[in-house]
């Protein structure tokens, strides 16, 4: 990571602090209860907080061959508003490819993603931080999903 945007990840710091109104996530109710609840994850500014995006299509139209993809994104919530929605900092973290939608076996396809997710959280990893030219134990949360209602009921149904 470049040390501009290194020093970009602790923006959420100071960014809304007389605002009134929520101009980016870092405002919403829901992280300042995320930051409540796990503390000690808030305490290092550091850490990423992450959303993950998918929705399914035929990519070949309304063909009658059938066939169903599933890019699955992450975005980093770290960012400030003109960078975190850049296409330069939105990450492809897998693709489910089939015959037909994956249905109930989303779970089973996701797993690899979540298991990465899991030890981030738990555990963390080393990583050096070029703006402060230090390394560090970087953690980080999915803070939310974001998809259509069809997506939503496979995702959590």
């Amino acid at each position: 990571m470049s040390r501009k945007i290194a020093k970009h990840m602790t923006w959420h710091l100071k960014c809304c602090e007389d605002a009134d109104e929520v101009i980016h996530l870092v405002g919403s109710e829901a992280w300042k209860h995320f930051d409540q609840t796990h503390p000690t994850f808030a305490e290092e500014p550091r850490n990423v907080r992450l959303g993950l995006y998918t929705d399914g299509f035929n990519p070949f139209g309304c063909s009658a061959t059938p066939y169903s993809c599933w890019p699955v994104f992450l975005t980093v919530y770290n960012l400030p508003p003109k960078l975190c929605m850049k296409s330069e900092h939105i990450f492809l973290a897998t693709i489910i490819a089939g015959s037909k939608s994956p249905r109930k076996n989303i779970d089973v396809m996701l797993r690899p993603l979540i298991d990465e997710l899991k030890e981030l959280w738990t555990n963390g990893v080393e990583t050096y931080d070029s703006f402060r030219q230090q390394n560090f134990i970087m953690k980080a949360a999915l803070l939310w999903t974001i998809s259509d209602f069809l997506c939503y009921g496979m995702l959590f149904g």
